[in-house]
């Protein structure tokens, strides 16, 4: 009977193991890459997977997003200019099969390439493009990657670039230089009025000459400007043409 007992409860102990490793539930992110007697034999998944034990070995894959941040590089620009870049990855699987067999480890092949590119895509522009087109940088890096990894069987979905450190002294000049357009943009402001003034005074001047009736009313009203100030200083204006004839007949 003892005999009998510890007999059938190695049998139950033998049926528990082969359930334990023979059966798999993969969640619905999850694909399991599946190899018979080391051959790939097919990609299963999501819910139940039932294996031969000792036999078929199973790789589970997740295939949500997944966010990665690349390390800071040391980027030198096209105008010669040393910063520092650092960016955000945003991939997923998109064919397990691939990611398991293609590459040893898909999480630090893609880090590492995405480090590289990084550095050679940034270096071919000037630091002005880095600080000023981001978008343009993203989307060129983001193709680059998603060309390379696509044998991977991985999908780069975005690549954003964070933040572009500078030294001190950069930052400085950059300051200047800002300073110094902000004064250029005010004097080429400051010309154009004063262009702009003068041919309203050349022009105003023309139509006055052509009607001596509207010089004689503009007298009349600085006339009426000079009434309305409270000042000890009264400035009567005289008319110019009764100044030269004055200067003539003083001339005689």
């Amino acid at each position: 009977m003892m005999i009998g007992y510890v007999a059938y409860l190695f049998v139950a102990l033998v049926v528990i193991m082969f359930l334990s490793s023979a059966i798999r539930i993969l969640r619905e992110y999850q694909r399991g890459v599946v190899f018979t007697l080391g051959r790939f034999t097919g990609v299963k998944g999501p819910g139940l997977i039932i294996l031969v034990p000792f036999v078929q070995q199973m790789v589970k894959v997740d295939l949500r997003v997944v966010v990665q941040d690349v390390p800071p590089q040391d980027v030198i620009s096209r105008d010669n200019v040393s910063v520092k870049v650092n960016a955000v990855l945003y991939f997923r699987i998109v064919d397990a099969e691939r990611a398991v067999i293609q590459v040893e480890d898909y999480m630090a092949a893609t880090n590492q390439l995405a480090q590289t590119t990084l550095r050679s895509v940034l270096g071919k522009h000037e630091l002005d493009e880095m600080l000023a087109e981001r978008d343009k940088l993203n989307s060129d890096i983001q193709e680059i990657l998603d060309q390379r990894t696509d044998a991977w069987g991985i999908k780069v979905s975005n690549v954003e670039i964070k933040h572009v450190d500078l030294n001190e002294n950069m930052v400085r000049a950059i300051a200047k230089q800002a300073e110094a357009e902000r004064l250029r943009r005010a004097k080429v402001i400051n010309a154009e009025g004063e262009q702009q003034a003068a041919a309203k005074l050349v022009e105003a001047g023309r139509m006055l000459a052509a009607e001596p009736q509207a010089m004689q009313l503009r007298y009349f009203e600085a006339l009426h400007d000079i009434a309305g100030e409270r000042s000890s200083t009264v400035v009567f204006p005289l008319p110019v043409d009764l100044l030269s004839q004055f200067m003539k007949g003083q001339g005689k």
